[in-house]
């Protein structure tokens, strides 16, 4: 379950924008400020932003649903294992599984086809990664010969073995 769990998050943010926006613009920036609380009406401010942000409703919200949906998000989060506690929620420390992280690496891959790109992509935010995360996962990677990763300067190359994140689904399931 626990190497099914962020690929579930990963395909629910393809068209949940509320959950993408939060996780990318609001759980991660505080993460990175190292922030150690988290209380529900931390996010209030962020909810009442959304406008600005691409998001749209079909009437501004009360005071009662930005508490609910401000709730439902860090519970989401505490669900999918990014956070913990009830009233108060704590950061985890977090690591994306390998299989999990290869799966979404063939798929951040085959949207975006510049390997600098994919290592930038803002998807891995939604799991606390940066960029230097992820570099340091595909020079693990590499090193155990699961992928190519060559950096020379401002050039990237990533070859991966198999040709869809469906192929190698397919692989390890086999």
């Amino acid at each position: 379950m626990d190497e099914w769990r962020p690929l579930l998050l990963w395909h629910i943010t393809r068209d949940e924008f509320l959950l993408r926006d939060f996780l990318l613009n609001w759980l991660f920036p505080t993460f990175l400020l190292g922030t150690y609380s988290i209380r529900t009406e931390d996010i209030y401010a962020h909810l009442q932003s959304i406008g600005k942000r691409g998001g749209t409703t079909e009437h501004a919200w009360s005071n009662t649903t930005v508490n609910r949906v401000a709730g439902a998000l860090l519970k989401i989060a505490v669900d999918f294992g990014l956070l913990r506690g009830s009233v108060v929620k704590e950061f985890v420390s977090y690591h994306l599984p390998e299989r999990s992280f290869l799966y979404l690496l063939y798929a951040i891959r085959e949207e975006i086809h510049s390997p600098r790109k994919v290592l930038e992509s803002e998807d891995w935010r939604m799991f606390l990664m940066t960029p230097a995360d992820v570099e340091r996962e595909l020079l693990l990677l590499h090193q155990y010969r699961k992928l190519d990763y060559h950096v020379a300067g401002s050039i990237v190359e990533l070859s991966l073995p198999y040709s869809s994140p469906r192929e190698y689904v397919e692989r390890i399931v086999a």
